[in-house]
């Protein structure tokens, strides 16, 4: 095993807490809110603009939005995923520190590839891969395809984490080893027995 790639959102992050603040922002309760954001997330995260991304999320709540609602909601979304585990961090300290090769393959936008790129956690990887970049997102073969171009890997060479079912069976489908993410705790575990091996 010679990389060890990670998922961001819910795995090196713990999960959003703007959907409510955002909600607010747009004079809609959280359900109907949460309904129209992850319907369009796909979208934004393959590349398509903030704007784009917002008045769509916008229009299936019948509301219309200026440039500086489009801005700050933006602003919030993203703040709102910066909040990393713990946990997390540290075993991907005790991976860096051991010189473990480590990859990040995120489903995100453009705009939060920008900030993540600039947070403490970066420094632990040797490529930061997010789909808005690629135009491409998990779990379509393609963007395994960039992974492993990137890193310069086989795929059986690499052990992917993902909080989401759909992108482990992809990842396997295109021959990596994948487990889905329970816990760091859980992680470490998985990785003392495949690094040792």
């Amino acid at each position: 095993m010679r990389w060890i790639v990670f998922d961001y959102g819910e795995v090196i992050s713990r999960r959003t807490h703007a959907l409510p603040d955002m909600a607010a922002m747009l004079d809609t309760d959280l359900p109907t809110f949460e309904e129209a954001y992850w319907a369009e997330r796909r979208a934004y995260d393959a590349g398509i603009s903030d704007a784009d991304y917002w008045r769509a999320v916008a229009a299936r709540l019948d509301r219309e939005l200026d440039d500086s609602l489009i801005h700050r909601l933006t602003s919030v979304d993203v703040d709102g995923w910066m909040f990393a585990d713990p946990d997390s961090l540290a075993l991907l300290e005790d991976l860096h520190r051991r010189e473990v090769p480590l990859a990040l393959l995120s489903n995100a936008s453009t705009t939060f590839a920008r900030a993540g790129e600039s947070k403490p956690w970066a420094r632990f990887f040797d490529h930061l891969l997010f789909s808005g970049d690629l135009r491409v997102t998990k779990p379509a073969p393609e963007i395994w395809r960039i992974l492993l171009d990137t890193i310069g890997a086989e795929p059986a060479e690499c052990l992917f984490f993902d909080d989401r079912a759909e992108n482990i069976a992809g990842a396997r489908q295109a021959g990596l080893n994948a487990e889905l993410w329970h816990s760091a705790d859980h992680a470490r575990d998985l990785l003392q027995e495949k690094l040792a091996a």
